[in-house]
């Protein structure tokens, strides 16, 4: 496709993305991309476009030899997977948003990149208007990239924010999540954090050439966190925000995991509120790189689609550089992690299981600790997630195996064994 071949868009969906989409091409014209058809479900439903640029037939798209480019905007996976992979084969560029679709079917749109040779851009189903995936790609030599930690979820930000702002419980900030858009009818894949651990999935693979299945990465979401955990969190002066994070560990391998954390009044994760995304870039020489903006809603994401329309007119194609070009890291649970625990029975925590406890509150009918556990203990066990029990993150969590060592020597030389 030369710098200068117009775009002959076929679209899957017509939903808030799809619609917004419709809207924003219209008022950039110096793209030269128009849209031929777009493939919806249900046909009787009334929309804001001519009744000719629809179709239920999704093979008048795929087999259109006029459409170069498909754009997948769907909320279905496994119909989102045949479309993009059918779309490749047929030697058209794809554009997609689907995040669980990417996550589950990673390794083969891996190879279906390599035997067609086309493009497959997503920018879109991560962090809505945020750039992270090309500045991933583009940017961080895999060398130099210390640290990733993001808020990559705007239901789950936005219901912590009211949870924190406007003292608002667990239940009434979903419900006004829920009435405002913010969070779908049945809000599960946000809330219990399926939606940020997909986009983890692959961001991990942008950022350090891992891949590795969705139900490899140890997650949690806010469902648990509780009205008691939040005066915790302002008693310590901290915010409570499900943060996605991956870091570099000395031994060259990748510490990674979605997880509520609490969050220090100062640190740039703070000042994400609502419906915002913001993901922190640590590397060798730049230091920290913030970046913020929204992460869902039309037009937000409608414009990351038209950043990967832009880009396709160039021929862009992701390279995968710290899969193909470095040895891709890996992944590991072999560190230990500083954690909050609140529970309403000591029976349901396993005390021994902790290295160390440094506080416990016993006195209040909500009870809680702070120790150290070995992340192995959350990726095979799930006590954690159960009986009303709620973890969150210290804010500087990872421990690693060398710390650990000399903090238990130095504990031991305190009490005079040594």
């Amino acid at each position: 496709m030369d710098a200068h071949k117009s775009l002959t868009i076929g679209l899957f969906g017509f939903g808030v993305v799809g619609e917004g989409l419709y809207k924003v091409l219209q008022q950039t014209p110096s793209l030269k991309a128009t849209i031929k058809k777009v493939c919806i479900k249900n046909p009787e439903k009334k929309r804001n476009a001519p009744d000719a640029l629809f179709t239920t037939n999704k093979d008048e798209l795929l087999n259109d030899p006029e459409i170069n480019v498909i754009v997948e905007v769907i909320n279905e996976s496994e119909p989102a997977f045949e479309i993009v992979s059918t779309a490749l084969k047929n030697g058209k560029d794809v554009v997609s948003a689907s995040k669980k679709m990417i996550a589950e079917h990673l390794p083969e749109l891996l190879g279906l990149q390599k035997l067609t040779e086309r493009s497959f851009l997503y920018e879109s189903a991560a962090c809505a208007s945020i750039p992270v995936i090309r500045n991933l790609e583009e940017y961080y030599d895999n060398d130099l990239l210390h640290s990733i930690k993001a808020i990559v979820n705007g239901s789950t930000n936005f219901i912590l924010t009211k949870m924190f702002e406007d003292k608002l419980d667990f239940q009434q900030a979903l419900l006004l999540a829920q009435q405002l858009g913010f969070a779908e009818s049945d809000p599960t894949l946000d809330v219990e954090g399926f939606d940020a651990a997909n986009k983890w999935n692959f961001l991990l693979t942008h950022a350090y050439g891992i891949v590795v299945p969705p139900d490899a990465l140890v997650f949690n979401g806010i469902q648990s966190i509780h009205q008691s955990d939040a005066l915790v969190a302002t008693e310590k002066h901290y915010d409570i925000k499900l943060v996605a994070q991956a870091k570099k560990l000395e031994n060259g391998k990748v510490a990674a995991f979605v997880l509520p954390q609490f969050v220090k009044h100062d640190d740039h994760l703070a000042f994400v509120k609502n419906e915002y995304n913001g993901v922190v870039i640590e590397s060798g020489f730049a230091d920290k790189q913030f970046f913020y903006g929204k992460g869902a809603g039309s037009f937000p994401t409608a414009s990351a689609v038209l950043s990967d329309l832009s880009a396709l007119r160039y021929q862009y194609k992701y390279e995968y550089k710290k899969l193909y070009h470095h040895k891709p890291n890996e992944l590991t649970n072999d560190f230990y992690i500083r954690v909050y625990v609140s529970f309403d029975d000591w029976k349901y925590i396993p005390k021994e299981k902790f290295e160390w406890i440094e506080e416990w509150h016993a006195e209040t009918d909500r009870k809680y600790l702070v120790g150290v556990l070995h992340f192995n203990e959350l990726a095979q066990n799930s006590w954690w997630r159960e009986n009303k029990t709620s973890l969150i993150l210290s804010p500087e969590a990872v421990i690693e195996d060398v710390e650990v060592r000399k903090l238990k020597k130095k504990s031991l030389e305190l009490a005079g064994i040594v």
